[in-house]
């Protein structure tokens, strides 16, 4: 069955531009048209689509405004189109935490490589968008302020471990601490010793980091690197509100920056992000990357296949909701080195793509809700 879309947009040649696009796609049929907010949230009651479409900056109610209105009333996947400025990254991050699934740039040509590319992948999520259910009762993200970090933003590692007088997250590797998720499932920690903690992840991502990061303690006895597929105009202001919001450090990646425990680093979008260095001290190498070759700037695959190099086995990671399969290859490059593997489960995922891709390669020892990846990741570094 068709995916059935409403297309919001205050401009007549968007609208028409985007129905074209779609309507290519035998698998998805435009049922209707808005040219405003509230007209969105009207014929969202009238015509149940599967998915809207829907821009940020429009007359009478603005697409933000319009998102919390449809998510209150008539829940339905929601994919926002933005322009690439730091005013549109911010109106589309409130969008994502009022409860749309994702965002592409409203101008095609930033979407992709080529014009083909672009239809393809905005045909590609309005399809994986669209198939997805949203619970009746739906809640939007509210942000809480965190409580004041309690420790330097920059710590060594000798600090680290001297400011735990009981040094718990020191575990011996014979540990086993029982835990319980947010789920009630009990768990047991391996009592594996780690250095670094990756996270990669594309559609739906935002919200999903949002929701683990917050939960990790100022105390967070590692570094943690955050790879998002996204716009180069939104990694500063993704990070910046993440640092807002969370205990620990969050901030977007820099050439030459060190890895510190309690410090979260986001990928820069449109470059390349690896660690360099073996032994003590690490460093973080970001670069543009003008290879065709490679599809996502960064690339899940690109940094997970230089943690491999630079910790070997000493790794937690894990692939959170998104689409095509970045993340794969560096995960099975991780495991043959001795790294743990988690995935995000398919009914928490906005979409199941990446996470599956790598569960469905036998590399991930735990398939996770959403909810739960806390909770694990605490338990499992021993700081719960």
């Amino acid at each position: 069955m068709a995916v059935k879309v409403l297309v919001v947009d205050d401009s007549s040649f968007f609208r028409r531009r985007v129905s074209e696009i779609l309507e290519q796609d035998s698998d998805i049929q435009v049922i209707g048209f808005a040219i405003n907010g509230r007209e969105a949230v009207e014929k969202t009651a009238q015509l149940r689509p599967d998915m809207i479409t829907m821009d940020v900056e429009m007359p009478v109610l603005d697409g933000i405004s319009a998102v919390k209105e449809i998510m209150a009333s008539n829940p339905t996947p929601i994919l926002m189109f933005s322009s690439l400025t730091r005013a549109g990254a911010t109106a589309t991050l409130d969008a994502l935490d009022a409860g749309a699934m994702d965002f592409l740039p409203k101008k095609f040509e930033d979407i992709a490589r080529n014009n083909e590319d672009a239809i393809k992948l905005l045909q590609a999520k309005v399809k994986e968008i669209g198939n997805k259910r949203i619970p009746r009762a739906f809640k939007p993200i509210t942000h809480q302020k965190p409580a004041a970090r309690s420790v330097p933003d920059k710590i060594s590692n000798t600090v680290s471990s001297i400011r735990q007088p009981d040094r718990s997250f020191q575990r011996s590797t014979t540990a086993s601490t029982l835990t319980k998720t947010q789920n009630n499932v009990p768990t047991r920690a391996s009592g594996k010793q780690y250095k670094l903690v990756a996270i990669g992840t594309s559609t739906g991502g935002p919200v999903a980091l949002q929701n683990v990061l917050t939960q990790l303690p100022a105390n967070f006895p590692h570094p943690i690197l955050l790879i998002q597929h996204m716009p180069a105009a939104f990694t500063p202001a993704f990070a910046a509100r993440l640092n807002g919001l969370c205990k620990i450090k969050v901030k977007e990646a820099q050439q030459g920056d060190r890895l510190d425990p309690g410090t979260a680093y986001l990928a820069p979008g449109g470059q390349q992000m690896m660690v360099e260095g073996r032994g003590g001290s690490k460093t973080l190498r970001v670069f543009e990357d003008n290879s065709e070759r490679i599809t996502y700037k960064p690339s899940v695959d690109v940094t997970f296949a230089s943690i491999a190099k630079a910790y070997q086995g000493d790794v937690l990671a894990i692939i959170l909701t998104g689409m095509g399969a970045d993340g794969r290859d560096g995960a099975r490059m991780l495991k043959q080195t001795g790294a743990t593997i988690w995935a995000q489960d398919e009914k928490s995922c906005v979409v199941y793509g990446m996470p599956q891709a790598v569960a469905n390669a036998g590399l991930s020892s735990e398939s996770l809700a959403l909810d739960d990846i806390a909770t694990r990741i605490k338990s499992e570094t021993g700081c719960g």
